[in-house]
């Protein structure tokens, strides 16, 4: 790799492995939780929800260091050149089938090694706190269905991706970032009508006592809600949740079947109007927007870093090896950026809890519901500083304190 260029990989891989270095530290040794947590939670709750985190938090971020090291290996032995150079001989010489074998096969390792921290966090550690509800095989069944889907969508990506390096090889970068906003925003739109019913059932509510509520907050919220949907949650988890999704004509707040099933309607309400709250504040444009502005400087940095690696161009985009690189330059970024991310997020989440309490003017209901969720889901009520950088939403004692 040229000098140019060798600053800037050290610099990102030495802030990579110190944040992950201070991820792990955090997750064996968490400290204390904070003392106002005993004003709402029992010691046996708190103590098993941070057991209970514990483990996942060393599943994520023990696939995230296997899968970093291997591309860094696989990058910096030179690795990934001899390999490109093996499936050129596998797809003679074709540099349209080359790439598609070296994303194939570098996308199964990937997998691979993904794949014992996912069945560890997902399912049997599911099972082992009493939340899964599912089999093996169903288990089984949805992880195919993941995998189905990100393949041909990834595999669809890298094409378009070198189509255009080789369509526009100085100006690529702005393309590329364009598209994937466009493709963003589709997939946010198609989700709700072509993803999300591959994997579960959605039934519009017909208890009359939430779809009243529904249309009180939205009347108040001047937000019109056409779809509210109950989710089949209850044959995967015991955990309670709901969320909203989809864009224009597609918008919807899903709310899991085990939370009509456990929870009061006062709590109920509540989160209706949290996710209400959301679409009042604009907050999927707005992640829209701030996700396509991270993408253009990646693309841009992308582009510089390529650009100083490879820069001659011939008939053909850049090598095939290229895209290992590419992946693990994008590894790099997205770790360094979550707390970012996490931030921008868990604001949304708090004007979403302040604007819900103005919608309902029922401050007790949304503290119960945080306080009933965190101890039903086992959420770390109050986790390292460290570890809440990597959250998406604020930790259940941090919203309880803001909401009172």
């Amino acid at each position: 790799m040229l000098s140019r260029v060798k600053g800037l990989w050290y610099t990102l891989t030495a802030l990579t492995l110190g944040l992950a270095f201070l991820y792990l530290w955090f997750t064996i040794f968490p400290g204390a939780a904070a003392p106002e947590a005993w004003q709402h939670f029992s010691a046996e709750q708190v103590e098993g929800a941070r057991a209970y985190s514990q483990g996942l938090r060393l599943s994520f971020i023990g696939s995230y260091l296997t899968q970093l090291c291997f591309l860094l290996w696989l990058v910096f032995s030179g690795r990934s050149l001899a390999l490109s150079g093996w499936t050129c001989k596998l797809a003679r010489a074709s540099y349209w089938i080359n790439l598609l074998l070296f994303f194939l096969l570098l996308w199964l390792i990937l997998r691979l090694l993904h794949l014992p921290f996912t069945l560890f966090s997902s399912y049997y550690w599911q099972h082992h706190w009493g939340f899964a509800t599912q089999t093996l095989g169903a288990w089984w069944l949805d992880y195919s269905k993941t995998a189905a889907l990100d393949l041909v969508l990834s595999a669809g990506g890298i094409l378009l991706l070198f189509w255009i390096i080789k369509r526009f090889p100085l100006r690529w970068w702005i393309y590329s970032a364009a598209c994937l906003s466009i493709l963003l925003a589709i997939q946010i739109f198609l989700s709700p009508l072509l993803i999300t019913p591959l994997f579960n059932r959605f039934t519009p509510v017909q208890d009359q006592k939430v779809i009243k509520m529904v249309e009180e907050i939205s009347d108040k919220a001047g937000i019109p809600v056409d779809q509210i949907l109950l989710m089949d949650a209850s044959r995967r988890t015991t955990k309670s949740n709901a969320y909203f999704a989809g864009l224009g004509r597609t918008k919807q707040i899903v709310l899991y079947d085990t939370l009509l099933y456990h929870h009061p309607q006062d709590e109920v309400k509540a989160v209706i109007a949290h996710e209400i709250a959301h679409w009042r504040q604009g907050h999927i444009l707005q992640g829209l927007a701030l996700y396509s502005i991270g993408i253009f400087l990646f693309c841009q940095v992308l582009f510089f870093v390529l650009k100083d690696m490879f820069p001659i161009l011939t008939e053909n985009p850049y090598p095939v090896h290229a895209w290992a690189i590419i992946l693990l330059f994008f590894s790099l970024v997205a770790f360094i950026s979550s707390p970012l991310q996490g931030y921008i997020s868990q604001s949304m989440e708090k004007e979403a809890d302040q604007v819900a309490v103005m919608l309902t003017n029922d401050r007790p209901a949304a503290v119960r519901l945080q306080i009933n969720i965190a101890a039903k889901n086992a959420s770390d009520v109050s986790p390292p500083p460290v570890i809440q950088w990597f959250s998406s939403h604020p930790s259940p004692l941090t919203r309880i304190e803001l909401l009172q």
